[in-house]
Order: C-alpha cells, then sequence, then structure tokens
C-alpha cells in the first residue's frame, strides 16, 4: 500500500490508471511510464480496462527516483507481458495471487491506514491534489504542472487550483517589489543614486518646428488655340458635378382610360384592351 500511495504523489496518477498499470509501460532506465489504460469497477463487482478519461490524459508521465523504487519493490508474481487474451495480466498493483486490485478494497485499507495513524481520513483522489499543490506553491510554471497532471487545458489547472495560483501571483508581485525597492535605494541605506542624463546622439539637421500643411494649389487651365483673344482660365477641381435633380418621368403603363398603346397599330384607334 505504502508503495501505491508512493507512485500517486509522486506521478500524479489517478486511482485507476496506476491499477492499469502494465510493465510493458513502465521503462526505469528512462525513468518514465505511459499511461494507456484504466481500471474501474461496475457497480463495485465487475473489473473492466478502458482508456484514460481524456485524449490527453493518454500520456507519458516522469518518475522520479522515489517513484522508481516504490515500482522496484512490486516484484511480478507472473509474466511481466500480458497475454493477448488476459488484459489483467501483467499488471504492477496486484494481490499476492497475481488478481488485479478492486478500487474499493484499496480505498478501505487506505482508510483503514488513516485512522491508525489518527489523521484525517481522505479519498485516494486527494493524492492527486497532494501532487499538484506541492509543485504550484513551491514556484513551478502553471504550464509545467498542467502537463505532469495531464490536463486537457491549461484553464482547468488553473481553474481548480485557483486558490495556489493566487497566493503564487502575490509572492510574484512581492517578489517584483522588493527587486524595484533595492534598485531603487541601492546598498547605501535609502540613498537613490542620480544617473547623468544619456546623451543624445549627434544630428546632422535639427528637428524643425511643425508647420501647417500648405493650401491646396488649383492650378488654371489655358487654352493653347491660336484663334483665342485672350487666355480662357477655369479653375480645376476634383469634384463631381452635382447630379442633375430633375428626372425624367418614364411614361404610365396604363393610359387614362385603362388601356395600354398597342404594339401595332389595330384598325383605327390605335389601342388594344389591357391584360387582366
Amino acid at each position: 500500500m505504502a508503495d501505491f500511495v508512493e507512485v500517486l504523489i509522486g506521478t500524479g496518477m489517478r486511482k485507476g490508471e496506476a491499477l492499469g498499470l502494465h510493465w510493458t509501460d513502465v521503462h526505469l532506465d528512462e525513468q518514465l511510464l505511459y499511461v494507456r489504460y484504466t481500471l474501474s469497477a461496475i457497480n463495485n463487482s465487475r473489473l473492466i480496462i478502458t482508456t484514460p478519461k481524456t485524449r490527453s490524459s493518454k500520456n507519458w508521465v516522469a518518475i522520479s527516483p522515489r517513484v522508481a523504487a516504490a515500482l522496484q519493490h512490486q516484484t511480478p508474481p507472473g509474466p511481466a507481458t500480458p497475454r493477448p487474451d488476459d488484459p489483467f495480466s501483467g499488471l504492477v498493483f496486484t494481490r499476492p495471487n497475481g488478481q488485479p486490485l478492486r478500487p474499493q478494497t484499496l480505498l478501505d485499507h487506505f482508510e483503514r491506514l488513516a485512522a491508525q495513524a489518527k489523521v484525517p481520513i481522505i479519498t485516494l483522489h486527494d493524492l492527486r491534489h497532494v501532487a499538484a499543490t506541492v509543485p504550484i506553491t513551491a514556484g513551478i510554471p502553471l504550464l509545467t504542472v498542467s502537463k505532469t497532471l495531464r490536463h486537457s487545458t491549461v484553464s482547468t489547472t488553473a481553474n481548480i487550483y485557483s486558490h495556489l495560483t493566487r497566493q503564487a501571483a502575490r509572492d510574484a508581485v512581492e517578489a517584483i517589489d522588493k527587486a524595484l525597492t533595492k534598485a531603487d535605494t541601492g546598498h547605501t541605506g535609502g540613498i537613490r543614486h542620480h544617473w547623468p542624463p544619456r546623451p543624445r546622439p549627434h544630428r546632422d539637421h535639427r528637428n524643425r518646428p511643425h508647420r501647417p500643411a500648405k493650401r491646396t494649389y488649383s492650378p488654371t487651365i489655358t487654352t493653347t488655340s491660336p484663334t483665342a483673344p485672350r487666355p480662357q482660365q477655369a479653375t480645376a477641381t476634383t469634384m463631381r458635378p452635382p447630379a442633375s435633380t430633375t428626372r425624367k418621368r418614364p411614361p404610365p403603363h396604363l393610359c387614362g382610360n385603362g388601356l395600354r398603346p398597342a404594339k401595332t397599330l389595330v384598325g383605327t384607334t390605335g389601342f388594344e384592351p389591357a391584360t387582366p
């Protein structure tokens, strides 16, 4: 039981992920393990092995020397390679006879140990929160903690452990305040250093004062016709002439008597009955 708790706290794995861990997914020489399965119980009776909770949960996890030592204490009672017909073979945490552990049995044993030690009784999932609380309070970036816990997004980690991130934010601004105060006062007992003004580079041309923009010059158009007695002056402009306000009224569709003009003259009247 102690090795199981050591693995949960050291890796931040979920209870079902640790129970579904196979020896083929443990690589002690590379100091990592792969989370590919989770073990759960239906109605606390039938055990099943399924995929992890989310897609991001199916990932690798780094292991520390303490976790590696706890895994080495678990001697596989049977073959370490799982059989294709038995998904429960090759598990890391099993009973003495090689059968998989039930989650409820493991939880009952954990509560009995907590009662014997006279400590508050918590659940096994609370150990995952311990694995997140310790690095956040130690100043580890939230993105790194989120990747270690294999959350789908960083916002999930921030929402769950917002009380810890607020404290980390206070520590950050206090560290900035101390650094600025130290730089402001220096090491001479509160005397502020007055640094000389920084010399500006020499410029060939001084900046001239801002002048208002000149008015738009409108040239005059002069005709080049030799017969013109004198030059004709007109002001050039880019303005479009105003549109004519008078519009030609289209002819009425029907005449006053309810008839419309015929396309071809019929008889002597020149009209045909209107179509209803």
